[in-house]
């Protein structure tokens, strides 16, 4: 019970900064922490199937469904890369409008275009 409402805490946590921050880099961090909660919910569900790892050893014969956690550990590596990906977006952001808030960077960019 504990665990869920951690997890719903960490989820609300990462849904509110991607809501409410205006900095691009605070949003990028908002985002990590909203798909980790999202991973820790699907790891720990998975996890109520069985009780011992997927390795075939004799006298095993409660093991977990190792599918959830092999697409846990590709949404980590998919999380990773956008961040990664993001990271060098806000950085060449940054460098063209010297700010990383974006009310500034509409403001200029529409000031640019008109």
């Amino acid at each position: 019970m504990i665990i869920n409402i951690l997890i719903t805490t960490l989820f609300m946590l990462g849904f509110w900064g991607l809501l409410s921050k205006k900095n691009i880099l605070k949003k990028l961090i908002a985002l990590n922490i909203l798909n980790n909660a999202v991973i820790i919910l699907f790891i720990k569900t998975s996890s109520r199937s069985g009780i011992s790892a997927p390795i075939l050893v004799k006298g095993t014969d409660t093991i977990t469904d190792p599918l959830p956690q092999a697409l846990m550990l590709t949404a980590i590596v998919i999380g990773m890369s956008i961040t990664a990906f993001g990271v060098c977006l806000i950085y060449r952001i940054y460098q063209k409008y010297g700010t990383l808030n974006l009310e500034v960077i509409e403001r200029e960019h529409i000031a640019e275009h008109k």
